[in-house]
């Protein structure tokens, strides 16, 4: 049987083991600042459901200084990147280090661009439950926002030097690369309506396409994307032969990134199911790294889950502790009844920082392991000197995850504990105005250290600032949202 090509796990004995992967780069980034950790993720012999205790300590070893947050986000970088491979169409396999040095195999791709037949908005609008939101009402929701603790107040600071610098919005300037086009989280409607340029990545889809494409020619900006030489620019025509295939084709994208005029902004929205979400957030890093090696002016920018483990500032903990002291009664009858196994508070008292621990187990060690791989870079590359954008977005109802019975229960049910799950047209927008806000503020603010920078203007959906630790929670958010779950 034919076996995988492309970027992919290396070989365990005769297999390609995810949880070996997954244990050794997580040891492999422990081991220098935390050596106990190193040794019992190593040790982990149930890796698919343990996988939350190490995970939560690669953050904690990283509060010890900024250094150690460094080191371990470098190292499991380094160890990613040497144990992964790269199998080619004939099925001979080498170091993923090796991709780009290889002789090209295919041809070059061209460039379509599409021009949109829309108007250019110049104000920042958001859409929110039927509405589309701008000026005072904007900024009536992201107070009551920032009061309920659905984000933080650095998050509403932010959107609201956008919606006073609406000049901002113009990104003619800037090249937006969105890797993973087609994603609902992704930036690519919010660039085109503010009459920007969308360098668009996905995979050689039509559907995708088609709905891009339709996209496009509602707003007034442009589509840049890749088809193969000679391809004519008619929409049908397009839609059957745009995409490019990052897990199979990595150097092709490359070249053809290379060669796109303009201050680059390399956006990583890419998702897949299961283990192939880490090949692809793999060969998305490769990339990463080799366009930053050959061009100096690459930004990144980054979506963060919500549901991960992070330091919290002790604002966001004080704020938890209110919450929890005003529902003593409902707490202690609901912990009786479930023996103690439920609603157990958000963080011990006092602390500074507080650390969330948001991380789902359904979701699984495949989706960590691609997530932290992409702050992991952010920190990365931010100490390097480039501009970052990293942010925290908000729980989404999402495709992929309504897919998930228990997801989709939980985050119909989350009302109930303080949460907001959001729609994907306002996480989308609000996303990409703290992508604007940090281009046009070189990254943001500068912070002492590392989780500093995760934190700033982070709109978790009150994950962070709700009184009950959210894993205790969780099942009681799923019956209570069976009900009212999107199928």
């Amino acid at each position: 049987m034919e076996g995988p090509r492309g970027v992919v796990f290396p070989r365990t004995g005769e297999s390609r083991s995810t949880s070996a992967l997954g244990r050794t780069v997580v040891a492999d980034a422990l081991r220098a600042v935390d050596p106990v950790g190193a040794r019992a993720a190593e040790h982990e012999t149930d890796w698919r459901h343990g996988y939350l205790g190490h995970f939560r300590r690669l953050v904690e070893a990283g509060l010890l200084s900024r250094e150690a947050a460094l080191t371990i986000a470098g190292d499991g970088l380094a160890s990613l990147h040497a144990r992964m491979t790269v199998v080619d169409d004939e099925g001979r396999e080498g170091p993923l280090a090796d991709v780009f040095a290889a002789p090209a195999r295919h041809e070059p791709l061209a460039t379509a661009t599409v021009e949109g037949d829309g108007t250019v908005e110049r104000e920042f609008s958001l859409p929110y439950r039927g509405e589309r939101l701008r000026g005072g009402a904007l900024r009536r929701r992201l107070d009551t926002w920032v009061t309920d603790g659905v984000v933080e107040p650095s998050c509403a600071e932010a959107v609201g030097a956008v919606i006073a610098n609406p000049d901002w919005l113009d990104l003619r300037d800037q090249r937006i690369v969105v890797l993973g086009a087609g994603a609902e989280m992704g930036p690519l409607p919010s660039v085109l309506r503010w009459g920007g340029d969308v360098v668009a990545v996905d995979l050689p889809r039509p559907e995708i396409w088609r709905r891009l494409l339709q996209t496009t020619r509602r707003h007034g900006g442009r589509l840049h994307l890749p088809v193969p030489a000679g391809t004519r620019t008619d929409d049908p025509t397009l839609t059957s032969h745009a995409g490019a295939d990052l897990l199979h084709r990595l150097p092709q994208v490359a070249e053809w990134l290379r060669g796109t005029e303009g201050r680059l902004v390399l956006g990583n929205y890419v998702y897949a199911d299961g283990a192939t979400n880490v090949r692809v957030a793999t060969a998305v890093d490769a990339l990463t790294a080799q366009l930053r090696r050959e061009r100096d002016d690459v930004a990144l920018a980054f979506l963060a889950t919500p549901t991960d483990v992070y330091a919290v500032p002790g604002d966001a903990v004080r704020h938890a502790e209110r919450g929890y002291a005003r529902r003593g009664a409902a707490r202690r009858a609901l912990r009786v009844v479930s023996g103690g196994r439920l609603l157990h508070r958000n963080y011990p008292p006092g602390v500074d920082p507080g650390m969330n621990d948001s991380l789902v187990p359904q979701q699984g060690p495949n989706y960590a392991l691609a997530k932290r791989l992409q702050r992991w870079r952010a920190a990365v590359a931010r100490e390097q000197g480039a501009v970052v954008s990293f942010t925290v977005a908000p729980p989404t109802r999402t495709r992929s995850v309504l897919r998930n019975r228990a997801l989709a229960a939980a985050y119909a049910g989350a009302h109930r504990f303080g949460i907001e799950v959001f729609e994907p047209s306002t996480s989308n927008t609000l996303m990409a105005a703290l992508l604007v806000h940090d281009l046009r503020t070189g990254g943001g603010p500068t912070h002492e250290q590392p989780w500093q920078d995760e934190a700033y203007a982070a709109a978790h959906g009150g994950l962070w600032r709700v009184p009950y630790a959210p894993r205790s929670a969780l099942g009681l958010a799923v019956l209570l949202g069976l009900g009212g779950a999107r199928t």
